[in-house]
């Protein structure tokens, strides 16, 4: 039943319904049930046809876009593509509510992943009953952008830094929700977001620079495995540009993705996206050419407009009539559509394998269950000194402490929560009572004009009021002040236990959570040097460039209503503590048997979708926190509840016990307690490098990670965490490493007295290379559970194949021949047994530059970027320094004599110095190039060579005037 890729070769129209005759027999008389595309028994492909052949070219049209419009003359229901799954099914009302994506791979756990992904699958299909708005079974999950930086906003929504586990553990959560049987689809997952999507700032034209081996190596293998094994149905193309390329008309969705599978593959665009190209990007003149060029590329399902599909078919109608389409692309992106759709069982009886799964299964028990123990397997023990972990349930006179301590968080793709359990809630019920000691360990503030000693106050009520200046002095003027870092802070008022927030035009304390797009419940207290303060809204639609109205508050009206005003209008407040939060906190934990301090970031705030984080460390008012709480009783542990490695400063050297976990769902106080006393043993591990400092990263627009020592695979730095590492409340040691057929294998014990797992991970590194390789690799790993004084041997597959990079002097994919260190242990800097791998590869032959080379393909450079050679499809190098930018391309062959270099050029005049040995060694030649008039125009410049452009060397293309661009060159 396999769908085909590429180009549709359709099947004889006349052998699809040739087949109807042998149906009648079996087939009801309902006009409906006779057509060929609704018998299972037909190929996908033979299905697909006869479809395509019943539909007028408007109705193929109006397939592609994101809201596909029922067909009712042949019984065909409408479909939308984009219900949101990335850790259970979201916006569609209460289900259930799994850790956040970074807290599911801390599991490691593939296994578990798959689980959890047929657990959201099945939930999805647990809607379709009722089909509420924003349903529908083409799933936008998971994310694999791999994880280069941890200042993304968007780090809860990915994996892990190391695109190989990523691959692994998106392949399994993939499987989970297709069902494991690309032919009948539970749901159809699509990958985000293609390609090189890590920075929220500026993201719609901000342009990702991916040399080959970067893109190979790195950013397309994260997705590569889910596709290859059948376990995603599609991808998304990303905001941002790619080599000067926007993503929405990347080729590689035509050229690339769609030859890793042999079904057919469902690309969809990011919302508003295809607006984008004639809009902010401005790289076609209209929505006409921009959708044209996307279908061209590869996109078959256009995310724009929102419900509204007319500009869209539109678009669509208006270039097969400029003829900058063809009625057979329209086809071909429309089958691609129609063959997700007959495998989603859309047109078989009963909705076909998976039709009849109802909404019992939504929150269900079992899916609860597994919620807790996904929970659990994701939290990372840090620090665990002198055995602080885990406590004794018998010491139940407890203090839990701390802004996140009685309350749960959702991010923005959460699903709606059906319960909560938070960790003083998890805590008191793991010991028997009905609560524990708490505190929140936040101010208590009054803000009071200093000019007219009028207080700010909020409405009592549920539904709260638009804050005020008057006289009250009581609950009503009074705010619970959480800071979240970088100055930002919430509100929260005394009177009704509600949030302040912007609604556009007032301010009012009437919201359970800070969220929104524009989380608009941020403010900042300024400081001023006479002591008191500035309110200033910082609600996120102030960063956007439309934004024109001030920012401070100030009264703006005759009754006190405050509103935004001038900074010189603004009022000064100062700033009375009612309560003293950490002293709070401090005497609600002295004397107690244990303090648990809950600290961590604020989902809505501290980075998200559409904005970096530039700050990685715990907010000011928590770090104090954690140390006054310290200082107040010896018997402190820490649980840092967040989405991103955090620097952490010297707060983990301060404390002896710190547990990081995400965001984790609705049994994050659950999976708290069985961890910290010790009903579940810590096995989650991490996925990133915790940093010390963020000036341990460059510039978060920095993709090459080769050249920047980025991640684990090549930071040189002394990491505050490694990636993968994690403690346990036993201890493993390891025999020596066996190479046996497919891999290795090494035999684990445990050695203390718990039962618990470790993860056991397998590196190579290779010493010897024509090219800059990582420092270690991830090849392989597995989690694998031990009793007290049980030995396991542990089987880790690798092959010579899987030490493959990317040749850029051929374009091919190379092993060479050498030395390889192959390195097991518990993290990337703890390993414990090691042997060396003598691998008979080739060696890369010296380049000939007398072939046409892409300028691409350098081994290094200074002062370029890549840039697009032409709209369709090529890069090509730009020069961006005023003078002194430069290629080289090492250990060149350049024979007896090479007498003439070529090159094609575009853009900007200017010149290109060959050179020898360096980008100041031998001067052997200079093209002098006119210019174009367009940086898509390229002309051939050639330039006579010396006599010392010969024999093996280094050679260096000195590029000199900016904007000027260089496809491809040759030296003969």
């Amino acid at each position: 039943m396999k769908g085909m890729k590429g180009k549709r070769r359709r099947s004889t129209l006349v052998v699809a319904l040739a087949l109807v005759a042998g149906l009648g027999a079996t087939v009801p008389s309902h006009a409906e049930e006779t057509y060929p595309f609704r018998d299972p028994s037909l190929t996908v492909d033979q299905r697909v046809d006869d479809l395509l052949s019943r539909l007028t070219l408007d109705e193929k049209i109006g397939l592609l876009h994101q809201y596909q419009a029922a067909v009712p003359r042949l019984g065909i229901q409408s479909f939308r593509t984009g219900t949101e799954a990335l850790h259970g099914v979201a916006w569609l009302g209460e289900a259930t509510v799994f850790p956040q994506a970074i807290g599911l791979a801390s599991t490691w756990d593939p296994a578990l992943m798959e689980q959890v992904g047929s657990a959201v699958g099945d939930e999805a299909r647990g809607f379709q009953q009722e089909r509420p708005p924003g349903w529908g079974l083409n799933l936008w999950a998971p994310v694999v952008n791999p994880l280069r930086d941890p200042r993304w906003g968007r780090n809860e929504e990915g994996y892990s830094e190391d695109p190989g586990l990523t691959g692994a553990l998106s392949t399994a959560y993939g499987e989970g929700l297709t069902g494991g049987d690309p032919d009948h689809l539970k749901t159809a997952p699509t990958l985000k977001h293609y390609l090189a999507n890590n920075n929220e700032w500026h993201r719609t034209t901000t342009s990702s620079d991916l040399r080959p081996r970067v893109a190979k190596e790195y950013d397309e293998a994260a997705f590569r495995p889910a596709i290859e094994a059948n376990a995603a149905t599609g991808v998304m193309s990303s905001y941002n540009l790619v080599n000067g390329r926007p993503a929405t008309v990347n080729p590689d969705l035509n050229d690339v993705v769609r030859k890793w599978t042999s079904y057919d593959l469902l690309n969809v665009s990011d919302a508003f996206a295809p607006g984008n190209l004639p809009g902010d990007q401005k790289y076609f003149p209209s929505v006409v050419e921009g959708d044209a060029a996307a279908m061209k590329a590869g996109l078959d399902s256009f995310t724009d407009n929102d419900a509204n599909s007319s500009v869209t078919t539109g678009a669509v109608k208006s270039a097969l009539e400029q003829g900058l389409l063809e009625e057979s692309d329209v086809d071909e992106a429309a089958g691609h559509i129609l063959s997700v759709r007959v495998r989603l069982g859309e047109f078989d009886p009963g909705g076909g394998k998976y039709g009849s799964i109802d909404r019992s299964v939504i929150n269900s028990p079992a899916h609860q269950k597994l919620a807790r123990e996904a929970a659990t397997e994701g939290a990372v023990l840090l620090k665990n000194q002198a055995g602080a972990l885990p406590l004794k349930k018998s010491a139940k006179n407890v203090a839990v402490v701390g802004p996140l301590a009685d309350t749960l968080y959702t991010d923005w793709y959460s699903g709606t929560l059906p319960y909560a359990v938070t960790p003083a809630e998890g805590i008191a019920a793991k010991l028997g009572v009905s609560q524990v000691a708490q505190s929140e360990g936040v101010d208590r503030i009054a803000l009071k004009n200093a000019a007219t000693g009028k207080y700010v106050t909020a409405g009592t009520d549920t539904d709260g009021e638009p804050l005020k200046e008057t006289a009250a002095s009581d609950t009503s003027a009074q705010f619970d002040v959480f800071d979240w870092g970088s100055g930002v802070v919430t509100l929260r008022s005394a009177a009704n236990g509600k949030y302040v927030g912007y609604n556009w035009s007032s301010f009012v304390n009437d919201q359970v959570q800070p969220g929104g797009w524009f989380a608009q419940q941020q403010f900042k207290l300024e400081e001023q040097s006479d002591g008191t303060y500035l309110l200033r809204y910082a609600g996120y639609e102030t960063e956007e460039p439309w934004w024109g109205n001030p920012v401070y508050l100030g009264p703006t009206g005759t009754d006190g209503t405050l509103g935004l005003v001038a900074k010189d209008a603004a009022a000064h407040y100062s700033k009375d503590v009612v309560r003293s939060g950490v002293e709070e906190a401090a005497a609600a934990v002295k004397g107690k048997d244990t303090a648990v301090v809950v600290v961590g970031s604020n989902p809505s705030i501290n980075g998200r979708e559409a904005h970096d984080r530039t700050d990685m460390s715990l907010a000011p008012a928590q770090e104090a926190l954690v140390k006054a709480v310290r200082k107040a009783n010896p018997k402190t542990v820490v649980i840092v509840e967040n989405s991103y490695p955090t620097t952490l400063g010297a707060l983990q050297q301060e404390v002896p016990a710190v547990l990081w976990t995400s965001h984790a769902g609705q049994e994050t106080g659950n999976a708290l307690a069985d961890l910290l006393y010790g009903d579940a043993n810590p096995s989650g591990r991490l996925t990133q490098t915790w940093y010390k400092s963020e000036s341990d990263l460059p510039s978060i627009l920095d993709y090459d990670i080769i050249k920047s020592d980025r991640t684990y695979q090549y930071f040189k730095g002394r990491p505050l965490y490694p990636f993968g590492y994690g403690l346990s409340y036993t201890s493993f040691r390891y025999g020596s490493l066996k190479q046996v057929p497919g891999g290795y294998e090494v035999k684990v014990t445990n050695t203390g007295h718990r039962t618990g797992a470790e993860v056991v991970q397998l590196y190579a590194h290779q010493r010897v290379s024509r090219d800059k390789q990582p420092l270690k690799q991830l090849e392989a790993f597995q989690k694998v559970s031990l009793k007290p004084g049980e030995t396991k041997t542990v089987k880790l597959k690798v092959t010579k194949k899987d030490l493959a990079h990317w040749d850029v002097t051929r374009s091919k994919w190379v092993v060479e021949s050498g030395t390889y260190d192959v390195l097991v242990g518990a993290s990337a800097t703890d390993i414990r047994a090691r042997a060396t791998w003598q691998v008979s590869g080739e060696t890369i032959p010296a380049r000939d530059l007398s072939r046409t080379t892409r300028a691409e393909n350098f081994d290094d450079y200074d002062g370029t970027r890549l840039v697009d050679e032409s709209k369709e499809r090529g890069t090509a190098v730009g020069v961006t320094a005023a003078d002194g930018a430069w290629l080289k391309f090492a250990d060149s062959q350049l024979g007896s004599r090479a007498s003439k270099f070529t090159a094609r050029l575009a853009g900007a005049s200017g010149t290109v110095e060959v050179r020898l040995g360096s980008p100041t060694g031998t001067l052997a030649g200079t093209a002098t190039f006119g210019g174009t008039s367009s940086p898509y125009a390229y002309e051939t410049v050639t330039a006579d060579l010396s006599r010392a452009a010969k024999g093996r060397t280094d050679v260096y293309l000195v590029l000199k005037g900016e904007g000027l661009r260089l496809a491809t060159f040759s030296l003969r």
